[in-house]
């Protein structure tokens, strides 16, 4: 771990690549620049901005610039933008952070960074690098790709399809459940199969309204589905809800939409390194919001895989 001191002295001495997510959170980022900039300023801190109009634009930017030496690079956008450059550094002597302000910021709330980006960086230029983990997917077609908050199929997935689509323009936690009540409507719940390949947890059957694999205690802005997740706790917090029918997630909505809290007997947890999910039928999976791939997916954690830039904990 780089003790306050160290973590000061590379950010004075490095110049920090902040990538920007033009698109995330409704096209905010150019009116929160300015702030940030000055805050740089003030901590005497130089700092580059790249502008990108996608997350695949800005994965291929941050590779580029690792390629060039750069070491310190953040990332202004949501959760699935921190998933590129997280795909773009890992296995790089990186330093990563992120400015929330996407959709969805379950990551940057995981680490205890505020919700507000201009906050938020004032905290991590006061903070200190730490290791947090990340969650590789493997999916039917063969791709491997890491995320860094929460994923999984059934409602959820396709409701992410709504998410980065027609409800994009939605604040917060309103847009994932809103787009998880369009999906709903037309939503056949899945048989799921959950394989526990190491360990000695048995598998489990069940008909699903989703089967989640989480990094961080929330996902869809706030919604816990794992509370006792932690970043850095080397392991998948895997969540099945059983199918509870159309009237009985109309049940759960205010709870959700207040406290973002999920109370029913329905719900089946577990916690393991290695998870392999099979459907009865062809559908994808997701990660941080963003399509991933078919099922069946085998996923497993991978501890200690990136250093995040975050307040200094007690």
């Amino acid at each position: 771990m780089i003790d306050r001191a160290e973590a000061s002295s590379i950010l004075r001495e490095s110049t920090v690549t902040v990538f920007v997510n033009s698109v995330a959170g409704g096209g905010r980022a150019r009116s929160c620049l300015p702030p940030i900039q000055k805050l740089f300023e003030a901590f005497r801190i130089h700092a580059q901005i790249v502008m990108t109009n996608s997350a695949a634009e800005l994965e291929s930017s941050a590779k580029n610039a690792i390629s060039q030496g750069r070491r310190v690079l953040f990332a202004m956008g949501g959760d699935g933008t921190f998933q590129a450059l997280a795909n773009a550094a890992f296995g790089a002597d990186a330093l990563l952070g992120i400015l929330p302000i996407g959709g969805g910021n379950d990551f940057a709330a995981a680490l205890a960074l505020p919700d507000d980006p201009v906050k938020a960086a004032e905290a991590i230029l006061r903070g200190q690098p730490r290791f947090v983990d990340l969650v590789r997917v493997r999916t039917a077609e063969g791709r491997a790709r890491f995320y860094a908050g929460g994923g999984g199929v059934g409602l959820d997935a396709e409701a992410a399809r709504y998410a980065n689509g027609p409800y994009r323009w939605l604040p917060g936690r309103w847009r994932y459940i809103a787009s998880a009540l369009r999906a709903l409507v037309s939503y056949v719940p899945l048989e799921v199969r959950i394989d526990f390949p190491e360990g000695e947890v048995v598998s489990w059957e069940a008909k699903a309204l989703l089967a989640a694999v989480l990094n961080s205690p929330t996902y869809g802005a706030g919604l816990r589905l794992a509370p006792g997740a932690t970043l850095d706790d080397g392991s998948l917090h895997v969540v099945l809800i059983e199918d509870i029918g159309t009237l009985g997630v109309l049940r759960l909505l205010p709870r959700l939409m207040g406290s973002g809290e999920l109370r029913t007997s329905r719900v089946k947890r577990w916690r393991a390194q290695h998870v392999r999910l099979t459907t009865d039928r062809p559908c994808m999976f997701h990660g941080d919001g963003e399509i991933l791939g078919p099922t069946p997916v085998e996923i497993e954690v991978v501890p200690r895989a990136v250093q995040v830039w975050a307040p200094v904990r007690p």
